[in-house]
C-alpha cells in the first residue's frame, strides 16, 4: 500500500508553511535536516561567508551549540509561523546576529538559495520519492517569505531562477581560504561526533564523497575516489527504498528533538541564543522585531 502524500490538494501559494512543514517533520524530516547541513556547509566555500565565520570564532570554538542554535532558530518560524510569537522572535535574533557584520546582500542571497537547491536536489537524488511540482513551490514560496523577513533584496521568482543563482555564485566566488577551511574541518568534525568513534574514518569519506569536486578544491580536500562515491551514494538509495516501503510517520520529528542537539536537555530561551559580541548596541532581550515594533521577549520553550 503506497503511503499518503499529505500535502496533496493544498494550495502552495497560500498553503506553503505546512507544506513545507510537513516535508520537513513528516515526509521527509531526515533527507531535509542532513541537506540543509551540506547547504550550509557550502556556504563556507564562499571566503566572505567561511572567513566571517572563522573570525566570529562561533563554529570553530563552539561548533555543537552553533550548529544547535541555527538548527533550531531555523525551525521555529517552520513549526508555528512567521507571525507566532517564536517565529518573530527567532527571526528577530537571526537578524540581530546578521546586522553585527557587514554581510552583502549576495551573500545573503546566496545562502538563501542553498536552503531552496540543496535539499531539492538531494531529494531528487536520494528521496523515497520525487517532490510534486506544487511541493517545489511550496519550498520557494517559503524561503522567499523567510528571505523578505531578513530583509534579502532581489529575491528570484522561481526554483530555476534559484538555482542559476545559485550555481553561478559558487563558480564565481568558491575558493580556499585558511579560516573557511577551519569552520570546514569543525563541522566535519561535529558530525562525526553523533556516531560512534570507530565510525569517524567512514563518515570524513562519507561526507566528502557527498561533495562536489568544485566543494572538495574549495577546502584543498582529497578527493574520496569513484569507488567511495559510488558506495556512498548507493547506501543513500538503498535508504530511500526502505523508506519508501515503511508506514508514514504518525507524529512529527522535529530538529530541536533529534539527539543531536545537545546543547538545551531543559528548554532553550530565544533572545539568548546565538552569537555576541562585546558592547553590541542592540537590546537582545526585548529587541525589536523585523518591522521596528518593539516587543516582549517570549518565554523559553522547551527543547525536548
Amino acid at each position: 500500500m503506497s503511503k499518503r502524500n499529505p500535502n496533496i490538494g493544498l494550495d502552495p501559494e497560500t498553503r506553503y508553511v505546512e507544506i513545507y512543514r510537513n516535508l520537513s517533520t513528516y515526509e521527509f524530516p531526515w533527507d531535509i535536516n542532513q541537506s540543509l547541513s551540506f547547504a550550509l556547509f557550502r556556504t563556507y566555500a564562499v571566503p566572505s561567508i567561511g572567513k566571517l565565520l572563522d573570525e566570529t570564532g562561533a563554529f570553530t570554538n563552539d561548533t555543537q551549540k552553533r550548529y544547535d542554535d541555527t538548527s533550531i532558530l531555523l525551525e521555529l518560524p517552520l513549526l508555528d509561523g512567521f507571525d507566532s510569537r517564536n517565529g518573530k522572535a527567532a527571526l528577530r535574533r537571526i537578524n540581530q546576529m546578521h546586522h553585527m557584520y557587514d554581510i552583502s546582500n549576495a551573500d545573503f542571497l546566496y545562502v538563501l538559495s542553498t536552503f531552496v537547491v540543496v535539499p531539492a536536489r538531494w531529494i531528487e537524488k536520494f528521496g523515497w520519492r520525487q517532490l510534486t511540482a506544487a511541493e517545489l513551490r511550496a519550498s520557494v514560496r517559503y524561503y522567499q517569505t523567510l528571505g523578505k523577513h531578513m530583509g534579502i533584496k532581489d529575491i528570484p521568482d522561481t526554483f530555476e531562477d534559484f538555482a542559476t543563482f545559485m550555481d553561478s555564485y559558487e563558480a564565481e566566488h568558491f575558493a580556499f581560504d585558511p579560516g573557511a577551511r577551519r569552520v570546514a574541518d569543525s563541522t566535519l568534525d561535529l558530525l562525526a561526533s553523533f556516531y560512534p568513534s570507530f565510525a569517524k574514518p567512514i563518515i570524513d569519506v562519507f561526507s566528502r564523497s557527498l561533495m562536489d569536486k568544485s566543494l572538495l578544491a574549495a577546502f584543498h580536500y582529497r578527493d574520496p575516489g569513484t569507488f567511495a562515491r559510488r558506495a556512498s551514494e548507493g547506501a543513500l538509495k538503498i535508504r530511500a527504498r526502505i523508506v519508501a516501503v515503511l508506514p508514514s510517520r504518525s507524529t512529527p520529528l522535529h530538529v530541536h528533538d533529534m539527539p543531536r542537539i545537545k546543547s538545551y536537555p531543559n528548554g532553550f530561551d530565544i533572545p539568548k541564543m546565538g552569537t555576541f559580541t562585546p558592547g553590541c548596541p542592540v537590546r537582545h532581550t526585548a529587541a525589536t522585531d523585523s518591522a521596528g515594533a518593539d516587543e516582549p521577549a517570549p518565554e523559553s520553550s522547551p527543547a525536548n
